[in-house]
C-alpha cells in the first residue's frame, strides 16, 4: 500500500447492519466520507451492481464487511453463499485494482478444519469443513488471484451489542433459564466487532500515513483463548455483578449439540504476523468484552 496525503478519505463499505459494519461506521467517522451500502442498495449476488456502485463513486478505499454468515443455513443454500462469499470479494478486488486503491476484506477461522492442536498461522493450509468455510476460502482465493493492494483479515467468534451473536443470546438465556448446557470442547478467542473496527482504523491510518505493511492474509482476533462454556461463564459473571439472575452452567461436548454445519474444534488464530508487519496491538478477549459491555450500561 502506498501513501496518500492526509486529505479526507472516501471509504466505500459494503454491508450496513452487520456487526462489523455498524462498528466501522462509528469508528471510522472522522477519517473522511463513508459510503455504506446494505443489501437493499448493493446485491452482492449480482457482480454488476458492485461494479456500478464502485465505479460511480470512485472511492479511495473499499472495505467489504458484508457476507453470508448464517453457517448452518449455508449448507442448504450453497449457491447463494458462494455468490456472496466466494465471487463478490473477487469483484471488489478487480474494481479496487482498476482504481489503484486498497481493499480490506474479512474472512474467518472456518477456513480451517480445527484439527490442529496449536493456534493456526497464515502459513497453515486451509481445509474448511462446510459450505460457509469453503465459500469464504473461495473469496480469499479470488482476491489473491486478482492481486493489487489488499488485506484479508481472518477473525473468529465475533460478537457485539447488535444483531444475533453468542453474547446477546447468552445474556438472554442465562436470565430466562435455571440451567444451561454450553459446549466446552471448542476453543477460540471471542472477538468484539469493536476490536475489529478499531484495528481496521489503525490499519487505514498506517496506509494513509505511509507506514503500511505488506498486502496479504492476516489473522485478527482478540488475545487469549477460551471455550464457548468459558465465554458463557464470563458473561454470567457480569450479570451476577449487576444483580441479575443467572442460570447454572453445565459444560457439554460439541457432540451433544449437533448442528447442520460442523464447527472447528480449534478456532485459535495466531495474530503475531499482523502485530509484526503492521504494528497493531490486539486486546485480550476478556478486557475487550468488558469494554463492549460498558456500552450497554
Amino acid at each position: 500500500m502506498t501513501s496518500t496525503s492526509a486529505k479526507p478519505l472516501k471509504i466505500f463499505i459494503s454491508g450496513q447492519h452487520g456487526q462489523v459494519s455498524r462498528e466501522l461506521q462509528a469508528c471510522l467517522a472522522g477519517l473522511g466520507e463513508l459510503r455504506v451500502l446494505g443489501r437493499d442498495q448493493l446485491d452482492l449476488s449480482h457482480p454488476e451492481t458492485i461494479r456500478e456502485a464502485v465505479s460511480e463513486w470512485r472511492p479511495d478505499m473499499i472495505i467489504n464487511a458484508a457476507a453470508h454468515t448464517a453457517v448452518d443455513q449455508a449448507e442448504s443454500e450453497p449457491e447463494l453463499a458462494f455468490a456472496i462469499n466466494g465471487v463478490a470479494p473477487g469483484v471488489f478486488a478487480e474494481e479496487a485494482k482498476k482504481l489503484g486503491i486498497p481493499l480490506i476484506h474479512y474472512s474467518t477461522d472456518y477456513v480451517f478444519d480445527g484439527k490442529k492442536t496449536s493456534p493456526y498461522t497464515e502459513q497453515d493450509e486451509p481445509a474448511p469443513l462446510g459450505v460457509y468455510g469453503k465459500s469464504k476460502l473461495a473469496g480469499e482465493q479470488a482476491i489473491m488471484a486478482v492481486g493489487g493492494q489488499y488485506l484479508i483479515l481472518r477473525t473468529s467468534w465475533v460478537y457485539s451489542l447488535h444483531g444475533k451473536n453468542f453474547l446477546l443470546t447468552m445474556q438472554r438465556l442465562l436470565q430466562e433459564r435455571p440451567e444451561l448446557r454450553v459446549v466446552a470442547d471448542q476453543i477460540g478467542a471471542p472477538t468484539w466487532a469493536g476490536t475489529i473496527a478499531q484495528t481496521t482504523r489503525a490499519l487505514i491510518e498506517h496506509w494513509r500515513d505511509g507506514r503500511a505493511g505488506p498486502s496479504g492474509v492476516y489473522h485478527l482476533t482478540a488475545g487469549g483463548e477460551t471455550s464457548w462454556y468459558g465465554f458463557a461463564q464470563a458473561i454470567g459473571e457480569q450479570l451476577v455483578k449487576q444483580g441479575k439472575s443467572c442460570a447454572t452452567l453445565e459444560p457439554i461436548p460439541a457432540s451433544a449439540y449437533p448442528t447442520p454445519a460442523e464447527r472447528p474444534q480449534n478456532s485459535r488464530l495466531d495474530c503475531s504476523l499482523l502485530r509484526d508487519e503492521w504494528q497493531v496491538r490486539l486486546p485480550d478477549w476478556h478486557s475487550a468484552m468488558l469494554e463492549c459491555l460498558a456500552g450497554q450500561q
